[in-house]
């Protein structure tokens, strides 16, 4: 083969996990839901180019919705795969789709205020120097800043928060708190959640204020836990082949078996430097 590319449209699921219950997630059947969403309001998502490479016939095959799989022409194979790794998170995700499936347990932060450890916070806080942290807590990453970067940008505490994946995630201001100051928190953190085996530190950076809002930038960085064995990337990698890297995809790796990473701003722009 010459060539080979995976382009992963991260959160969109074909039917549901048979451990999907376990994680909260029962029913989940996000494409089928989104087509019933359309339907529902007497339209239809049209999207000839995945229907042509299967979409609707592996979405069905998977358990997921039954759909009229017209369209046109079948012009690819196609399947499904359902995961096996024990975590929901990026990292299992990925690793398992390129071979390396998580047979242990990642730790995770409980969904309720002050989530983190407080001896975890007092470390980070003192060992960098910082006035304290904002946030503290499960939230959506553009909904925290919008609620905490004015107070972040006048108190320069760094908003702290995590989500359902193994995550501590920084937000900071590029200008109000620095860029560079926020990588050298976000790798202390990075070393000193792995006591409580957390698979990812995310650096958020953003811009703005409150008048024109808070917008994340593409200086976003990943601090992950590398590979426990050899992923698809090392063995082409080893194997003197060229990989290239687009968006976060070579910090979810750790930068492992990789010759070249591109960043794109958003997801037109990842899209672009896929082309």
């Amino acid at each position: 083969m010459k060539r080979a590319m995976i382009l992963l449209l991260d959160s969109f699921g074909i039917g549901g996990a048979s451990d999907a219950k376990e994680f909260g997630d029962e029913g989940a059947d996000t494409f089928g839901h989104i087509y019933e969403h359309y339907e529902n309001k007497g339209e239809t998502l049209c999207l000839p180019n995945m229907y042509a490479l299967g979409l609707k016939r592996a979405a069905a095959a998977s358990g997921g919705k039954s759909f009229a799989c017209h369209g046109g022409e079948i012009k690819a194979l196609y399947g499904y795969a359902s995961p096996v790794s024990r975590g929901k998170d990026t990292l299992s995700g990925h690793w398992e789709m390129t071979g390396v499936p998580v047979m242990f347990d990642w730790g995770y932060f409980p969904d309720k205020p002050n989530c983190f450890p407080r001896e975890f916070i007092d470390t980070l806080v003192n060992d960098c120097g910082l006035p304290g942290v904002l946030g503290e807590k499960h939230a959506s990453g553009t909904q925290i800043i919008e609620q905490l970067g004015t107070e972040h940008c006048l108190s320069k505490k760094p908003i702290v928060y995590t989500s359902a994946d193994s995550v501590f995630q920084i937000a900071a201001h590029e200008e109000h708190f620095g860029l560079d100051r926020l990588y050298q928190v976000c790798e202390r953190a990075f070393a000193l959640v792995q006591k409580y085996n957390i698979a990812r530190v995310i650096a958020r950076p953003f811009v703005g204020d409150s008048g024109s809002g808070f917008v994340r930038t593409a200086n976003r960085h990943d601090y992950a836990m590398p590979a426990p064995d050899d992923t698809l990337l090392d063995v082409a990698f080893k194997a003197g082949r060229q990989v290239t890297a687009v968006g976060k995809i070579y910090d979810i790796f750790a930068g492992r078996g990789i010759t070249r990473h591109v960043k794109g701003a958003d997801l037109s722009g990842l899209m672009d430097r896929c082309v």
